[in-house]
């Protein structure tokens, strides 16, 4: 168990009047400080090319990359993150977004922090926000601004998605992605062969010229793969699908009815008849055969 659901597995609890637990009066909130890599960890990063290294090796910004081959050459230190807020607020809500996950999918999160080596190379690592017990499938937690879509965050995060299958030797991926405070999707992605290939050609020539001083080049990014189209959102707090759910409701039976009369009305035209009129509607056979219904004019 790790530090932030301690934290709310452990809080006091006070009695109302009527002897019903009410919110807690004391939060042990975890320290910022135990969010971030330890020295030796940062260190240890040194020694391979993990998920995130993905994403800058396949980002096209010779800036970052340059700056990652730097760091792996022990040149310069890491970045520190410990304040740059999207980062610690992404490492803060990952418990709750893997506890989100499981009630919304129903589906369990098994080895958070579980660090794997890739089996034929062994400069290439990725450690697993978790793993969907059922399926195997590689867990991504990411919590992302309002105001990007889907599709932006995939692309983003599409390497080390991929990276992290490829490693695992798995062939499903799911991002479960928290936008702001007001909406959340899971995406399902498939490992894509040709794509893990061109990614694991950049990455090795990435190490050579770690290994070798060699200044890198920044690698064209392959063509990303898409999601497969098993999203799940919560759109409570869109006011257009609210509108559009109420009339959806309020007039399917109506819909049938006007289905099954479209039906039986069409059925009533005779092969050879052009045009069908009567009670207010009419009906017009095209030079195809296909018959449009109208009100008359």
């Amino acid at each position: 168990m790790d530090n932030f659901e301690h934290a709310l597995n452990s809080h006091e609890t006070v009695a109302n009047s009527d002897h019903a637990p009410i919110w807690p009066t004391v939060w042990t909130w975890p320290s910022l400080d135990s969010l971030g890599l330890d020295p030796d960890a940062k260190q240890a990063r040194r020694s391979f090319i993990g998920g995130s290294d993905a994403n800058i090796i396949l980002s096209g910004d010779s800036g970052r990359i340059v700056r990652l081959w730097r760091e792996k050459r022990g040149e310069v230190n890491p970045e520190e993150l410990g304040s740059c807020l999207p980062v610690m607020l992404g490492c803060w809500t990952e418990p709750f977004n893997r506890q989100w996950f499981e009630r919304i999918s129903g589906d369990r999160i098994t080895g958070a922090g579980m660090v794997l080596t890739c089996a034929r190379n062994s400069w290439r690592t990725c450690t697993l926000d978790g793993r969907v017990a059922a399926t195997g499938a590689i867990w991504k937690a990411k919590h992302t601004s309002a105001f990007v879509n889907g599709d932006e965050v995939l692309a983003r995060y599409m390497p080390q998605l991929q990276h992290n299958m490829a490693v695992a030797a798995e062939s499903r991926a799911v991002l479960s992605v928290i936008f702001g405070n007001q909406k959340f999707e899971i995406i399902e992605i498939a490992a894509d062969w040709l794509y893990q290939l061109e990614l694991l050609e950049a990455e090795a020539d990435f190490w050579d010229c770690v290994q070798t001083g060699r200044l890198p080049v920044p690698a064209e990014p392959p063509p990303a793969p898409k999601a497969l189209a098993v999203r799940e959102i919560c759109l409570d707090g869109n006011n257009t699908w609210a509108s559009a759910a109420f009339d959806w409701l309020e007039h399917r039976e109506a819909a049938k009815t006007h289905a099954a009369a479209t039906i039986a009305i069409k059925q009533l035209v005779e092969g050879d008849v052009k045009r069908a009129f009567g009670h207010g509607i009419e009906a017009r056979r095209s030079k195809s055969g296909a018959i449009t219904i109208k009100a008359s004019a």
